[in-house]
């Protein structure tokens, strides 16, 4: 039993890293848990711990970050419930800072990996607190409203993987490509491709995860 406030799944490493631990925080999407993600992590460096989070309130047969303020238009508009989303980003912060100490996680080399909802909240935590993340990958996401013309100091440079579907149903790429334009604005490092796929992870898209994670953990 641990004292990080969100369930969660450790992988540890199976290689030692050089210098302070690095890791990937997971955050997954909407209706699904804490296991989506691992998958993708098999194909990781073998340094890299991995810490997988599941969000805090149910949905159907999963979890959910938050719900869905569709007042703007529908699905494809939609935006983050303000304080649910606050909430979760402030829950997401706790447990990383528990995890660093209760794993021995190196506090200036963690990654965060969302996906859908994972990914508009990784994005947001990113804008909040650049300082705190080595590098970012955004998946199938977008830059929340309540983000989108903050200023922050310390995210020039920072690196940024950004990845949508040109099939995507539930998040257009338009709105992954939005994001990725506004963080180039601020100055940091992203790179960005539209891959011919749904809501969801294809082999072309996660070659190109594993390349960045390689680069930058």
């Amino acid at each position: 039993m641990t004292d990080i406030p969100l369930e969660h799944v450790y992988v540890e490493p199976s290689e030692p890293a050089d210098g302070e631990a690095p890791a990937v925080v997971l955050l997954h999407g909407r209706g699904s848990n804490e296991q989506d993600l691992l998958s993708l992590t098999q194909h990781f460096p073998d340094h890299l711990h991995v810490v997988s989070l599941r969000a805090p309130d149910r949905l159907q047969g999963g979890y959910t970050w938050y719900e869905l303020d569709l007042s703007a238009g529908g699905l494809h508009q939609s935006q983050p419930h303000t304080e649910q989303f606050e909430r979760s980003r402030e829950l997401v912060r706790e447990s990383i800072d528990a995890a660093i100490s209760e794993y021995g996680l190196g506090p200036d080399r963690i990654g965060l990996l969302g996906f859908s909802q994972g990914a508009i909240t990784s994005l947001s935590l990113l804008i909040e607190n650049p300082e705190n993340y080595a590098w970012v990958v955004a998946l199938h996401g977008y830059l929340a409203e309540t983000h989108a013309t903050h200023q922050p100091d310390g995210i020039a440079g920072k690196p940024v993987f950004v990845g949508a579907g040109s099939m995507d149903r539930i998040i257009p790429a338009s709105r992954a490509q939005h994001a990725a334009d506004r963080l180039r604005e601020l100055g940091a490092d992203v790179t960005a491709q539209v891959y011919d796929a749904p809501h969801g992870v294809g082999p072309d898209e996660l070659a190109a995860v594993v390349s960045f994670v390689e680069t930058h953990a």
